[in-house]
């Protein structure tokens, strides 16, 4: 049997075992490695965190197939030297022919003190729980700072937002908008919105450091109830030990068909891999589809076809439950109508 082992249940590990579900040969065997016994909804740990969705409204149960187990366990160490991956709390290493990482990211706390040890986070599902208890734990008027104010920081502070009225909410932005990836028009009406909602935008922040009970930014120290951390993100940092070659961002270098050019065997998707855009569940999915097909081709002893481009759709996020942000159809857009196509690919992740 030809091992192929999966490490990350997320979009780009997903996408990869549907593929190779469609047209699996009977002398391959899969395993999926994951810390979690279902699929996680990343995009939707904000509103664990805001308290406004159950656990459930961000799973999906992995698929049953007979050539494919799973173990739901923490990785220890991926060992590339002698092909193998070591499990935490199994006596046996797993073994295999093809490996497949897709780890995703951690917070990047910059090297600023207390960040990592005083900070919230949304990058686990563990994580946003996490969140979500110490934000609704809170008693009236308390307050919560929001570091970062990408498509994350923005989705965390608005959802909190909507959830409790009465907490006061501060959001540290580094640049001199929101969401600087974004069109101007989103930018300022997402600033108009937190203008509206009592959301206090601090532009050209530099936090200093964080205490248990505030964050001191630019020489200033604001007293805090819950601090989320949402200012940038690193790969895994079992990636970041692997022997291979990086970019300036601490991600695996890979070749056209996503595999890594010193060890051909294993392939790279998503948070993990080197790449022009920007990490993001519609990136990660749409290589996970292709390395499928490239993987398919070298298990059935045919020579891939090099994969077509990444075509990314655009972004869109959230203000809440009714309002939104993003682009579509190449066009800027806010309101209603972002809200609702962000609700529908939701609803597609789901019954993928």
């Amino acid at each position: 049997m030809k091992e192929v082992v999966i490490l990350g249940g997320g979009y780009g590990g997903i996408n990869i075992l549907h593929g190779l579900l469609d047209d699996l040969p009977k002398d391959v065997h899969i395993t999926v490695v994951d810390r979690n016994p279902y699929h996680s909804l990343k995009t939707e740990f904000y509103t664990i965190a805001a308290g406004t969705e159950s656990d459930k409204h961000a799973r999906v149960q992995f698929p049953e197939h007979d050539q494919v187990d799973y173990v739901f366990e923490e990785i220890e160490k991926i060992d590339t030297e002698n092909e193998k991956v070591v499990i935490r709390g199994l006596t046996e290493d797993i073994a295999y022919d093809y490996l497949i990482i897709g780890l995703g990211c951690e917070d990047n706390y910059h090297g600023i003190d207390g960040a990592k040890e005083f900070t919230e986070s949304v990058q686990t599902f563990s994580k946003a729980r996490k969140a979500g208890l110490a934000i609704n734990n809170l008693g009236a008027y308390g307050k919560v700072t929001v570091v970062g104010a990408g498509l994350s920081g923005i989705e965390v502070a608005s959802e909190v937002r909507e959830s409790r009225p009465d907490l006061n909410i501060r959001l540290l932005d580094r640049g001199e908008t929101v969401l600087k990836a974004f069109d101007s028009k989103i930018q300022n009406y997402v600033e108009n919105w937190f203008k509206e909602n009592d959301v206090e935008v601090i532009h050209g922040a530099n936090v200093d450091y964080v205490e248990k009970d505030g964050v001191c930014n630019n020489g200033i120290c604001f007293l805090n109830d819950v601090t989320v951390w949402t200012a940038g993100v690193r790969p895994n940092y079992l990636v970041r030990e692997l022997p291979f070659e990086k970019d300036n961002q601490e991600k695996i270098i890979i070749n056209d068909f996503y595999q890594v050019p010193s060890q051909q065997n294993v392939y790279i998707v998503g948070d993990c891999a080197a790449s022009e855009h920007s990490p993001s569940a519609q990136l990660a999915g749409q290589q996970g589809e292709k390395i499928a097909e490239v993987l398919l081709a070298v298990l059935n002893d045919r020579v891939p076809e090099r994969p077509s481009e990444v075509k990314l759709k655009g972004a869109l996020g959230s203000l809440g439950k009714n309002d939104g942000f993003g682009n579509m159809l190449q066009k800027p857009m806010t309101g209603v109508l972002p809200r609702l196509a962000k609700s529908g690919v939701l609803w597609l992740s789901k019954r993928h």
